[in-house]
């Protein structure tokens, strides 16, 4: 069912679509989204669609929020990325312990939070905590983030390690400027470092935990939110993707009447047959993935409301549905960017930096169609899918 809530936020994120836009190239010229999308962000309501309501969030089926993330992504590459990272990270809060969460909300619910899964500090055990050191590169979102998420792998006495994700103020981090690229240069990926920082107990989560959805001290659990943290994050990134390709296609549509084609006796691109057969094919291929995106979404909220957890099949089916349908909306993108002319070039015109954002976020590790073809390919062949982030 479509909440009105629901609604009023996609409304009012429609209605921001053309300023975000317009915030494009000021954004990756700044190697950051500019203050003015932030603020629309707060503004419509974005940043606390996925918080609990015990701290003012909407705390939006998974569905939905993804509905807007891609919205948002139709706008700008990079405002819909970072718009990402904040919503699923504001749900992967909610695996922490009541305290912490108590702590991350306390300022209300469009709380920004960084961070990433690749375990590049340690965790040492002290008094009450740990002390964390590391850098993490890429770390998208970081430069308006309150708070950020590390994964490090914990250190113990005994020579035994595991891994953990602690939750620590962004203000105790070093962000190095180093960020300067050729797609998704207004998500501001820098990399964020620290050394010796004190993290108490209860702001850090092992992995196993948090993958399981069993993380001790966890008194409140939203009913009908219980997804899992991977389903979460590949469903969200693929929705980002899907949004940059539905905005290259609004951004054709707008630019093609009347444009001749060079060097020929066709006026207007649209009477080309050629164009036409472009059209329908990217148009095609960005429903196609639409279409996965409402399965994945009606599975995942069907098991959640039922307390149930998806099987380890349908985990791996979703990495690799998710990664195809990022193919097919990048497929997508490529084609519209194709069918432009050389004037799509010029920086003035913002179909070229959908164009690289989209190669650029399809690139990313944990979405690469191969890696994830052959998790899903795996349990396809009867095999285990040799891979912890399911």
């Amino acid at each position: 069912m479509t909440t009105s809530e629901f609604t009023a936020v996609l409304d009012a994120v429609r209605e921001v679509v053309p300023t975000l836009r317009e915030n494009g190239r000021a954004s990756e010229d700044n190697r950051w989204i500019v203050d003015e999308n932030i603020h629309l962000l707060e503004k419509t309501g974005v940043l606390g669609i996925a918080s609990p309501r015990r701290y003012g969030g909407l705390d939006l089926p998974i569905g939905e929020a993804a509905k807007i993330i891609s919205e948002v992504a139709s706008a700008c590459g990079s405002t819909g990325w970072i718009t990402m990272v904040w919503v699923s990270n504001a749900w992967l809060a909610t695996l922490y312990p009541d305290k912490t969460q108590d702590e991350v909300f306390a300022d209300g619910p469009s709380v920004r939070i960084s961070g990433g899964f690749t375990p590049s500090g340690t965790l040492t055990p002290t008094e009450g905590g740990y002390k964390l050191s590391g850098t993490w590169r890429f770390n998208s979102g970081c430069r308006g983030a309150q708070w950020n998420m590390a994964a490090a792998i914990v250190q113990r006495p005994d020579g035994t390690e595991d891994e953990a994700i602690a939750i620590v103020p962004m203000r105790e981090f070093t962000i190095a400027d180093d960020w300067d690229t050729f797609a998704a240069g207004g998500t501001g990926s820098a990399s964020t470092s620290l050394k010796d920082v004190f993290v108490p107990e209860h702001r850090v989560v092992s992995f196993e935990h948090a993958l399981t959805d069993t993380t001790p001290g966890r008194a409140h659990v939203e009913p009908g939110r219980r997804y899992g943290l991977f389903p979460v994050v590949f469903t969200e990134c693929a929705a980002a993707c899907i949004g940059i390709a539905r905005g290259a296609m609004e951004l054709f549509l707008q630019r093609v009447p009347g444009r001749p084609i060079t060097y020929t006796s066709w006026t207007d691109q649209r009477q080309h047959p050629l164009t036409q057969i472009q059209v329908a094919t990217a148009a095609n291929k960005i429903a196609a993935a639409e279409g996965l995106a409402e399965g994945w979404w009606k599975l995942l909220q069907g098991r959640a409301d039922e307390g149930g957890e998806l099987t380890t099949e349908e985990r791996a089916q979703l990495r690799g549905q998710t990664a195809y349908a990022i193919q097919l909306a990048k497929e997508a993108v490529e084609i519209l960017y194709s069918a432009s002319g050389a004037s799509v070039l010029q920086k003035s015109v913002p179909m070229q930096r959908f164009f690289r954002d989209i190669e650029g976020f399809a690139q990313h590790g944990l979405l690469l169609n191969t890696t994830n073809y052959e998790v899903q390919g795996r349990t396809l062949l009867g095999l285990d899918p040799d891979t912890p982030f399911l």
